[in-house]
């Protein structure tokens, strides 16, 4: 089965600096989004190691199974990431969502912490295959609010788990059987807070109406739409997104 993918990094239209990072690695069939946490201490090197890390992981143990490795890669690069801010007063409290897809065979291996998302498009229909470590979502799973409420709750950015910033950290693992046609969306909060799964989904369909017809180019375009939308609709964070289509 083979992939096509795109990705785009974008600073948005308030911050000052990009503390956001991607990784697409075609020939490794491997992808990553991180965004940094930290503000003025490091959340830009957290994110940017991330992306170098896991990739470097993965190189190391070419034949370990993926399920574990998926899990390991995060895991060394939280510690790597840890070690780094102890050298440096300034880096202290550093830290990056990681949300990463491996594809081995017909299998996706998604390794999620904080509130980068992975989505699934499939039939015109859309669906989140991570889930969010945030106090919002600890308050969607106590049922204390709905969606519609937790986009307006001030403390929506506020993670309860983040790579780097602790020595261990619990690592969601998810797998799916790969389909041929299935579109799948990494971002960062910058897209999925400020453009709702409909829109996004609008969007995807409008572009790529028929997946097996899509090209690395159409896919492109849509990355650059999506960030679009998200800077139209205030572009208060940083924005990153990877679009992969399974052929």
């Amino acid at each position: 089965m083979g992939l096509i993918a795109a990705g785009k990094t974008d600073i948005g239209r308030k911050r000052k600096t990009n503390q956001d990072a991607i990784f697409v690695g075609h020939k490794k069939n491997l992808f990553v989004v991180a965004d940094g946490m930290g503000g003025h201490n490091g959340g830009d090197i957290a994110s940017a190691m991330a992306v170098k890390l896991i990739p470097e992981y993965f190189d190391q143990n070419p034949n370990s199974n993926p399920d574990e490795n998926s899990k390991k890669a995060v895991l060394y690069a939280n510690q790597n990431i840890k070690n780094h801010a102890l050298t440096d007063p300034n880096l202290q409290g550093m830290g990056t969502t990681v949300n990463m897809l491996k594809f081995k065979g017909d299998t996706l291996y998604i390794g999620n912490v904080g509130d980068s998302r992975t989505y699934l498009i499939n039939k015109q229909k859309i669906y989140q295959l991570s889930k969010d470590h945030s106090l919002v979502q600890e308050k969607l799973n106590l049922g204390i609010y709905n969606r519609e409420m937790a986009q307006k709750d001030p403390e929506k950015n506020v993670l309860v788990r983040a790579v780097g910033f602790d020595d261990e950290v619990e690592v969601d693992i998810f797998t799916y059987k790969v389909s041929r046609g299935d579109i799948f969306l990494s971002c960062s909060d910058g897209l999925h807070g400020k453009v709702s799964d409909a829109d996004i989904l609008f969007l995807i369909n409008h572009h790529i109406p028929d997946p097996s017809k899509a090209t690395k180019e159409k896919l492109e375009l849509v990355a650059d739409t999506l960030v679009a939308q998200a800077n139209e609709n205030g572009g208060q964070d940083n924005i990153s997104v990877i679009l992969v289509i399974a052929l």
